[in-house]
């Protein structure tokens, strides 16, 4: 633990810029340990809390910045791509999607505070045409805010810190033990989730060959278009006689969804 410590001190800042950018990156690298230890050992004197803040800044805004560029040239497929990589795949472009249209633009201010939007958040906000530098400034705002907090509770909370280390220190495997099984714990109550998920959808999935046959042999279906509008965008389809629009406003025009025939939902 002494030697750990040594190498944080020494290279502390380089550190956390690296930890910082690759969790910006989408890579599974939690930058937050870091940042708490950063700004612990700020209250010894050995780090600022002002430098440790602009680092944490010059490593979020490049990987941030590049993201937000991608989605605003390549639009959905990026989102899709990062959402593979969570384990909630089936549900992570809709949430998400609804969330940054829900509170738009300040969603930036908050985004790192919430695992998974952190990452879709910057091409999300390419993919809605927002100005570059009012993305760099909300973004840049949300990052100091982001590594303040931690940083700040870091240092408020040193003694704390201390002892969690020492006991890390004193368990050695046998904590390292529950924390791992604990993980595993986690990643397999989300696979049965998602498989209890993905077996309700396809109870409830019709394939469109179906529904067009049903609609042709004279059935009356509603259809409600669900996509946001840069997917619609993207794809230059439309459903014709379909009534479209985006979940975040399902609770305001729910009116307008019949209720007299059956609904065929189509979403992203």
């Amino acid at each position: 633990m002494d030697d750990a410590l040594q190498y944080l001190i020494r290279h502390g800042y380089a550190i956390l810029f690296v930890g910082v950018f690759l969790e910006q990156a989408g890579l599974p690298v939690p930058a937050v340990p870091l940042l708490l230890g950063v700004g612990a050992l700020s209250a010894d004197g050995l780090f600022t809390i002002a430098t440790a803040l602009l680092v944490a800044l010059l490593a979020s805004l490049p990987a941030d910045a590049v993201w937000f560029e991608l989605g605003r040239r390549r639009g959905y497929g990026v989102l899709r791509v990062l959402c593979r990589i969570s384990l909630e795949a089936e549900t992570c472009v809709t949430r998400t999607t609804s969330v940054f249209h829900r509170y738009g633009p300040k969603t930036l201010l908050v985004s790192k505070f919430v695992p998974g939007l952190n990452t879709v958040a910057p091409p999300l906000a390419g993919m809605m045409n927002m100005m570059p530098a009012r993305f760099l400034l909300l973004d840049g705002i949300g990052a100091m805010l982001w590594a303040g907090a931690y940083l700040g509770l870091g240092f408020v909370f040193r003694n704390e810190l201390e002892r969690i280390a020492a006991i890390i220190a004193n368990t050695g495997a046998s904590l390292a033990a529950v924390i791992v099984c604990g993980f595993c714990c986690y990643l397999a109550w989300k696979w049965f989730d998602r498989r209890r998920y993905l077996r309700r959808l396809n109870m409830a999935r019709i394939l469109p060959e179906e529904l067009w046959r049903r609609i042709q042999a004279g059935e009356d279906i509603a259809i409600l278009d669900l996509r946001h509008r840069p997917e619609i965008e993207e794809q230059g389809a439309v459903l014709p006689g379909a009534i479209h629009f985006p979940p975040a406003e399902l609770e305001e025009r729910h009116h307008e969804i019949p209720r007299d025939r059956d609904i065929a939902l189509y979403c992203s």
